[in-house]
């Protein structure tokens, strides 16, 4: 900024002098010695400030080069954490996908088996967005998995879970996760929803969101989460989401909306997951006209014969 005053004090002054000694060129030596003593000085000034402005242009290109690197290995490592097959053979066929708004999300599905044939599936979105937001997603799937394979009920994964995001997440994060675990046996899913959007049950006449629970996780030091359990049958359509999807469109007054979701889900539900989540995702970008406002995240879980493989 101070060499470009002084370059335009320079270029002032020399055309001042230049009007005002018009006429005394050629008469006076102390005229044009000024003259090009300004001009040589301001052409000086130039080049020092175009030489800085390169210098700085490219410390710029390369401090963005490497915040690109390290964005792109942030998203490879997370997108490591999601589950690359789905369990076959237990009653549930899943598809789900992870659209990150910004290069990086906060959003967070997985789905595992346990030792003694159960399935647990969960949805998570954590507050923010950026790095900061993707980190804690990251803890949230260790801790998870840790808390599933030692034995633990789905109200003590959640509680727990919900303790530990208290003491590690600042003042003003939380997390709000579906949890789900799927009995083959009994044909039974327990679950909890702390504080996510309800997942829809699409089944030929039958329709309920699932929001038995409590609240989101980190919002208390201390919490006790309600069990809820429905049973399912072949066909039967889960739909786990994150608000990215129903909050399309809400940046130009009108989101998407959980009844548009159901409509679209509930057209389409004899297609396969695969074709289901693909119309999902393109009526969502549609709807929203531009850049997504928020993470994509979409978790379909469908009920079959047991035994049954995936389609």
């Amino acid at each position: 900024m101070r060499d470009r005053l002084y370059l335009v004090g320079f270029l002032l002054g020399a055309g001042v002098l230049l009007y005002l000694g018009r006429g005394l060129l050629q008469k006076s030596d102390i005229v044009t010695f000024g003259l090009a003593f300004g001009g040589t000085t301001a052409v000086a000034v130039l080049a020092v400030t175009l030489y800085r402005v390169q210098q700085e242009l490219g410390a710029s290109r390369r401090e963005l080069a490497r915040r690109e690197a390290e964005l792109s290995f942030a998203l490879q490592v997370q997108q490591a954490l999601f589950p690359r097959q789905f369990p076959e053979g237990e009653g549930l066929e899943f598809a789900a996908v992870c659209v990150p708004a910004r290069g990086i999300s906060g959003d967070y599905y997985d789905v595992l088996r346990l030792p003694d044939g159960r399935l647990v599936f969960a949805i998570a979105d954590v507050s923010g967005k950026g790095i900061s937001a993707a980190i804690l997603m990251s803890n949230v799937h260790a801790v998870l998995r840790v808390l599933t394979a030692s034995g633990h009920s789905p109200s003590e994964v959640c509680s727990k879970l919900n303790r530990h995001f208290y003491q590690v997440a600042a003042d003003s994060r939380f997390a709000t996760l579906f949890y789900g675990e799927w009995s083959p046996a009994h044909r039974r899913l327990s679950f909890i929803n702390a504080g996510h959007n309800p997942p829809l049950l699409i089944g030929g006449e039958r329709r309920e969101r699932l929001d038995a629970g409590g609240p989101p996780l980190g919002i208390f030091p201390e919490t006790v989460y309600p069990v809820g359990s429905l049973d399912l049958v072949p066909g039967d359509l889960l739909v786990l989401y994150s608000d990215g999807i129903t909050e399309a469109g809400v940046e130009r007054g009108e989101p998407f909306g959980e009844a548009r979701l159901e409509a679209l889900v509930r057209e389409h539900r004899e297609k396969g997951l695969a074709e289901i989540q693909q119309e999902v995702l393109a009526t969502a970008r549609a709807w929203s006209q531009g850049e997504a406002e928020d993470d994509m995240t979409l978790l379909l879980v469908r009920a079959q014969e047991i035994g049954r493989e995936a389609t």
